[in-house]
């Protein structure tokens, strides 16, 4: 009976090591493959910061670029309703039909002025009346608002 009941503890012993080795093993790889998990999720962290980050940025250039435009369409706003203005103080169609030379020779000069507007947005470099004038009616009396852009004082 002795050596049944070694027989039998040899194979507990056997059977418990086995299970302890597999539960290990098992163990071991479970690890890995958490530890490969832990540091894609790091990497997948970083790089849902780094788009938060670039977004945050994003935004803001964003929201100044609005303001820009918000800024720039008010002072659009303002040179319409300053040109509307003018219109309503003279009635062209009376002044051309009295007095034809004049508002002809008005026109093409405020037509040149309005072309040189276009030349200056498109790039052309100032003439040395344009760059000796003081302030924005000097400039050019159609597009003001330019002066402050050329005017490098």
């Amino acid at each position: 009976m002795g050596m049944k009941l070694a027989g039998i503890m040899a194979l507990v012993t056997v059977l418990t090591g086995g299970a302890f080795y597999w539960y290990y093993a098992d163990t071991q790889a479970k690890m890995a493959i958490l530890n490969e998990n832990n540091a894609k999720l790091g990497i997948a962290i970083q790089i849902s910061e780094d788009t938060i980050d670039q977004l945050q940025v994003d935004y803001d250039d964003a929201s100044e670029s609005l303001i820009q435009l918000n800024d720039e369409f008010v002072a659009i706003r303002r040179q319409n309703q300053t040109l509307a203005d003018k219109l309503d103080k003279n009635d062209i169609g009376y002044l051309a039909s009295n007095k034809p030379v004049l508002i002809e020779r008005i026109i093409n000069i405020a037509t040149d002025r309005a072309n040189r507007c276009f030349e200056l947005l498109s790039g052309a470099e100032l003439t040395d009346t344009e760059k000796e004038s003081t302030d924005g009616k000097a400039f050019n009396s159609e597009c003001p608002w330019l002066f402050d852009r050329y005017n490098t004082d």
